[in-house]
């Protein structure tokens, strides 16, 4: 999994190896979420076809502003934007594929799965009204677990993130405190009582954690085991401590009402069952409708088209692929949406 470590630093620039001079090269930017299995998918596709994709992962706030600005031929945002949003910037959105976020802790003696938060206890801690990782709040939920009367030290997001956007989405839900006083964003301003830093992309926030006693932070799962942090057990909408593992990201996952959701704007938070992880949120696409290079936007949705079927490699690295039902429904979204000229351009 050496790929996903060089593709966490910056940026992914998977090169052809083929020396074909007049080669199609693809360019997008956006969320740091699905970062890993993009890479993945866009070496192999590389293998297979030539064609090139290079995917920066700036942040789900920056692949927005590169879209719209038409710098790149696609966007990637973990924050959906809605059908009036979309439809002021003459785009479509899609879901690429689901993922989780974790709540990561770097406690000395504390290893993987051993702590319990609920989401209210999180939104404290975040807050700066639980300070010290012997608070009684967290005690409570850990008579098993001895913890340590230190400060907590709280990581965050500096970037504009969907990652963020979704993890206070969550914590707005659960926490009346959290909705009163910040609300949620892809950028929000971090309470001043909690003692933190902010980390750039989801690999900013895992290195912060990974150096930092006493830190608490949130990533995508897939950067939680490549940097061996210490993820926590947490409370979903059924009451239930669970794990975060692939049989809790694919039940929550399962509850998605993609149907019914205009332009693919659905949040997966909180989603009920008894064995749905609470923090499991779909990454999307972005693209312009009016396509003026009619080659380009087909190869685009030829390498759409190859990742949806290639979900094995989205399950390696522990994301949800989409159900064959929405893929289906995508497909409809580019035939009838993408043009050039007023014209369908997608076979």
């Amino acid at each position: 999994m050496k790929f996903i470590k060089s593709a966490l630093v910056s940026s992914l620039m998977v090169a052809a190896s083929f020396g074909v001079a007049a080669q199609t090269t693809i360019n997008g930017a956006g969320a740091t979420f699905p970062l890993p299995v993009y890479a993945k998918w866009a070496e192999q596709y590389q293998k297979e076809t030539g064609v090139q994709i290079n995917y920066q992962g700036i942040g789900s706030g920056g692949g927005i502003r590169q879209i719209t600005a038409k710098t790149v031929d696609f966007g990637a945002s973990d924050a959906p934007l809605t059908m009036k949003q979309l439809d002021k910037k003459g785009m479509i959105q899609f879901p690429m594929v689901m993922g989780a976020i974790v709540p990561v802790v770097n406690i000395p003696g504390i290893k993987a799965g051993e702590l319990k938060l609920t989401g209210n206890v999180v939104a404290d801690i975040f807050l700066g009204k639980i300070k010290k990782w012997d608070d009684p709040a967290i005690v409570a939920l850990n008579r098993d677990v001895k913890l340590p009367h230190q400060s907590i030290y709280v990581v965050h997001r500096s970037d504009g993130s969907g990652t963020t956007y979704n993890f206070t989405q969550y914590l707005n839900q659960i926490s009346y405190d959290w909705r009163t006083q910040v609300g949620f964003a892809k950028d929000i301003s971090w309470p001043k009582a909690a003692t933190g830093i902010g980390g750039k992309g989801n690999a900013g926030v895992a290195n912060f954690v990974n150096r930092t006693k006493g830190s608490i932070g949130y990533v995508e799962y897939a950067y939680a085991k490549q940097n061996n942090l210490a993820y926590t057990q947490m409370r979903n909408s059924s009451g239930k401590f669970l794990m975060p593992t692939m049989k809790t990201f694919q039940a929550a996952a399962a509850n998605a009402d993609w149907k019914n959701a205009p332009g693919y704007h659905l949040l997966l938070n909180n989603q009920p069952g008894d064995d749905s992880w609470p923090l499991t949120a779909a990454t999307f696409i972005l693209l312009h409708k009016d396509q003026v290079n009619t080659k380009k936007a087909q190869a685009m949705v030829d390498f759409f088209k190859w990742s949806y079927k290639h979900g094995k490699y989205a399950e390696k690295l522990d994301y949800v692929p989409m159900p064959e039902k929405v893929v289906d429904m995508v497909n409809s979204t580019w035939k009838h949406s993408l043009v050039h000229n007023g014209k369908s351009i997608i076979k």
